[in-house]
């Protein structure tokens, strides 16, 4: 009888020990968009605190519904909630990084930054309206291309994504009829093309489809290889995507003085500015159901702020400046505190 007891107190510890062993993991859910930078910074951190972060990478639609759910320590969302949106459900919100959707395309011959597209022709081929190569309003636009005459299969996502707010944003933005027939959203009515599961099923989808046209975050197209086209800015420069061409879209944004940190980056001035860039956002509860948890999400991106911008760099994502990190900091120790009114941030540093 005592072996027994000893063997069952035996097994009780082992299991509480691996549930507290599981439980300082994170656990996070939403956008694709961060998903390659999020992966990066979370083998770091781990080999540094033993830390571990479980994130699933389903898309902002996926994210926003998790959090909302309390299903997740923090989701994430490359579609910014409104201010009003994030008061109501009990939210902070704030971004982690600047990124950059960028139309890849599979045409035989092409190499990255040999095409060039703007914002109109962008829509019509997305409305449907242009659907072969070498349409004149894209031979107007590349006059020494060796355009083929092969019909143009749009990719675009099957989810809901933030990928596809910040895409059809810019759309809307640059196009009435867009703005009019299809809108900006998460999800919308895709006038034509096939559908494919995440910043991956598009590049994938890409990669394996002549002729076609699709659009994921510029780390995707970097990873993949795929042919990236250059677009035609608000100032009527051609401009290739990269970290640079990022930075100087978000170089207009008044981070602090945006309610919720809601800044939307697409169509920006600025003759370097790259017109379809976007921020990625997270969202936690201000009174978290379990603040140990929450505390250590916390922890995590301070490091990831403090230590983890040479990543984000070399994935050309844009780090957030220092003085965002601050206006960050001060909300996270204001508005994220356990049910007694202490706040978790302070408590963790």
């Amino acid at each position: 009888m005592r072996l027994i007891t000893t063997l069952m107190a035996a097994l009780i510890s082992v299991a509480t020990s691996s549930l507290a062993a599981h439980a300082i993991d994170l656990s996070g859910a939403g956008a694709t968009f961060p998903y390659p930078i999020y992966a990066k910074w979370a083998d770091a951190y781990k080999k540094e605190t033993g830390v571990g972060l479980n994130y699933q990478s389903i898309g902002s639609g996926g994210g926003i519904k998790q959090i909302m759910q309390k299903t997740v320590t923090f989701g994430a969302t490359d579609m910014p909630l409104k201010p009003e949106e994030v008061k109501k459900a009990g939210l902070v919100q704030f971004p982690t990084v600047i990124g950059g959707d960028i139309p890849v395309v599979n045409l035989a011959g092409v190499k990255s930054g040999e095409l060039t597209l703007d914002g109109d022709t962008l829509a019509k081929i997305f409305l449907g309206q242009i659907t072969k190569w070498d349409d004149p309003a894209i031979k107007k636009l590349n006059p020494n291309a060796s355009l083929p005459a092969q019909p143009i299969v749009v990719v675009h996502r099957s989810d809901g994504s933030g990928t596809t707010f910040i895409w059809t944003d810019y759309l809307s933005k640059v196009s009435a009829e867009w703005k009019s027939k299809v809108g900006a959203n998460t999800s919308v009515e895709w006038p034509v093309g096939i559908g494919a599961k995440g910043n991956e099923g598009v590049a994938n989808n890409v990669a394996n489809t002549k002729g076609s046209i699709g659009y994921v975050e510029y780390a995707y197209a970097k990873q993949n290889n795929l042919t990236t086209i250059n677009m035609i800015n608000r100032d009527g420069k051609s401009i290739a995507p990269n970290a640079a061409s990022f930075q100087a879209a978000a170089a207009n944004a008044d981070w602090e003085k945006a309610d919720a940190f809601h800044v939307i980056l697409t169509d920006q001035p600025g003759a370097e500015s790259w017109p379809i860039a976007g921020a990625t956002f997270i969202l936690m509860h201000k009174q978290p159901q379990d603040p140990a948890a929450a505390t250590q999400a916390l922890k995590f991106f301070a490091w990831a702020y403090a230590a983890g911008g040479k990543m984000a760099q070399d994935l050309d994502y844009v780090p957030m400046p220092e003085k965002v990190v601050s206006a960050i900091h001060k909300i996270w120790a204001t508005e994220i505190r356990e049910a007694s009114g202490k706040p978790l941030f302070a408590n963790s540093h």
